[in-house]
């Protein structure tokens, strides 16, 4: 293998030279007569055979190095060994989330061009009922829809071919979920894919031989990178938050996972179920929790469960990833600030500048701000992409030029500030901010004046009226009517007059449910609320007790 060749899939047959017999993945297929789950096992050498198997028959069926490459496939054993052929033969894996609805879905396709579809059945049907949004398409290729289809026997050989790849090639595009905006399918390199396996493992000290148990299908691409066993968890890809916490934790008990990755809501759901059934999961060495900002109650009730690991936050975007990382031990810092989100990972540098609604060209046009004061977050690194596919105007927007390094800084679209020990803050979405006649308010630092109130899971701070003259409102996740929601919002305003902040906020609304992301219900929509909210009546509040 040329030592220029620069891939993530030549891990795949590195693992198979050093740990040909150990297993690579586990796709679950039933139950057995005992109830345990019954696995489909790959060791690390079977699923080289099985990728190569796939090697083959995308290359037999015309895909070729450079071609775009739809991936509408299920998360199991066919979706990671077809992509870790894609990669090996140079091909761009597109990968777009089809819980983003489907007029999105056939926008994204149309934008992105690919040339060849690799899908499951009903994938070929919608590519040709949609056919004007699969014009390219030249090349299809079929894959079982069963999670544990295989092209190879057992105990089959085989070894992938990498085409000569190098640093700076276009190795995929990843859209964006578009839960906070229009999908955008962002532009990965291969030298991206290798920083980002770097930096994983050096941030989170991850060993060969760990087992991961990833709820979020993308992130078990990594795992045969990282040395990890990958368990298939039993849940709806579209609806992660859906899943049944009983098999999730049977799951990790049974195969003794050591990693696992999901939203905040997802592994509050979990730890529930753990807590109700005095259950403990001593092999999770780590938790990765992110989407969203992890709960103060999660912090705290995690080590209750985890009781031979910890919860980690990793921060960034399908843009830059990871930024920054935080455990239990800082998240107990106090501050009604904003959500900490840790010290930036080694080799990624974070900044703060003045907030900008325009493009920034260059560097030199943004003013870094100081540390404590709130600004935009703009960060670069090797993780770091450089642009969005077909879309120059959003690249311009997100992207800043810095001419000294040559390096591109990425706007993360997230206010925040630097702290003086290098800690960096979370304070919400720069587009969710709420700009009043007196100055602007910002989301987080709101909302978790709030969220200490016992009976306030989740709430949104929102803005009524044009950009410069809005009026701060407080919606509240809550079912309550009557005499005892204004009892509610009586006791949410007392707590708004004790912070400076927050003491602006007179106006409450509450909504039995949110609109969020329909993958994780992590991500609250807020523009969506703030529209909701200007037609809506306000619950009203007793000035008497406030």
């Amino acid at each position: 293998m040329p030592e220029t060749v620069v891939n993530i899939a030549r891990h795949l047959p590195l693992m198979a030279g050093s740990r040909p017999s150990s297993p690579a993945i586990k796709i679950p297929r039933g139950r057995t007569r005992r109830g345990d789950i019954d696995y489909l096992t790959l060791s690390f050498a079977e699923l080289e055979a099985e990728a190569a198997a796939w090697q083959t028959r995308l290359t037999s069926a015309g895909v070729q190095r450079g071609d775009r490459t739809l991936v509408m496939v299920r998360p199991g054993l066919p979706l990671i060994a077809s992509v870790f052929a894609l990669f090996a033969l140079g091909a761009v894996p597109v990968v777009i989330d089809p819980g983003m609805g489907l007029k999105s879905f056939l926008s994204c396709v149309a934008r992105s061009q690919p040339r060849a579809l690799l899908g499951i059945p009903m994938a070929q049907l919608i590519s040709r009922v949609a056919r004007r949004s699969f014009l390219g398409v030249k090349v299809r290729v079929t894959a079982r829809g069963a999670l544990d289809a295989r092209l190879t026997r057992p105990g089959a050989a085989g070894k992938l071919a990498l085409a000569p790849t190098e640093a700076n090639e276009l190795a995929a595009v990843l859209f964006t979920s578009g839960s906070t905006g229009a999908p955008k399918g962002v532009c990965y390199e291969h030298g991206m894919f290798e920083a980002q396996v770097r930096l994983l493992l050096r941030t989170y000290e991850i060993a060969p031989g760990e087992v991961d148990l990833p709820l979020l299908a993308v992130f078990a691409l990594f795992n045969p990178a990282l040395g990890m066993t990958t368990v298939v968890p039993e849940l709806d890809p579209r609806r992660p938050a859906s899943v049944d916490p009983a098999k999730i934790v049977q799951a990790i008990r049974q195969e003794q996972v050591t990693n696992s990755f999901g939203s905040p809501t997802l592994w509050r759901k979990i730890g529930d179920h753990c807590l109700a059934h005095k259950i403990a999961l001593p092999t999770l060495r780590r938790v990765l929790c992110a989407g969203a900002p992890v709960p103060a109650s999660l912090w705290a009730d995690a080590p209750r469960f985890l009781t031979g690991g910890q919860l980690h936050s990793p921060y960034g975007a399908t843009e830059a990833l990871p930024v920054s990382s935080i455990s239990a031990a800082e998240a107990a810092l106090a501050s009604v600030n904003g959500a900490c989100v840790g010290k930036p990972v080694p080799e990624i540098e974070a900044r703060i500048i003045a907030i900008d609604d325009e493009p920034l060209p260059t560097l030199a046009a943004a003013r870094v701000l100081p540390p404590g004061e709130i600004g935009e977050i703009i960060v670069r690194g090797p993780v770091v992409t450089e642009l969005y596919d077909a879309l120059y105007q959003e690249t311009q927007a997100a992207k800043i030029a810095d001419r000294a390094t040559g390096q591109v800084w990425h706007r993360m679209g997230d206010t925040g500030y630097l702290d003086a020990e290098g800690r960096l803050w979370f304070c919400g979405r720069k587009a969710e901010r709420v700009v009043t006649p007196s100055g602007t308010l910002f989301t987080e630092p709101c909302e978790q004046v709030f969220r200490r109130h016992p009976r306030v899971r989740r709430c949104a701070l929102v803005g009524l009226g044009p950009r410069g003259q809005q009026r701060p409102a407080l919606v509240v996740e809550s079912s309550a009517r009557g005499a005892a929601a204004r009892r509610l919002v009586t006791e949410l305003r007392a707590l708004a007059v004790h912070h400076a902040h927050t003491a602006a906020i007179e106006t409450f609304f509450l909504r039995p449910k949110f609109p969020v992301d329909v993958r994780h219900n992590a991500k609250i929509h807020r523009l969506t609320l703030a529209k909701w909210a200007a037609t809506a009546r306000p619950v009203a509040w007793e000035a008497a007790t406030a």
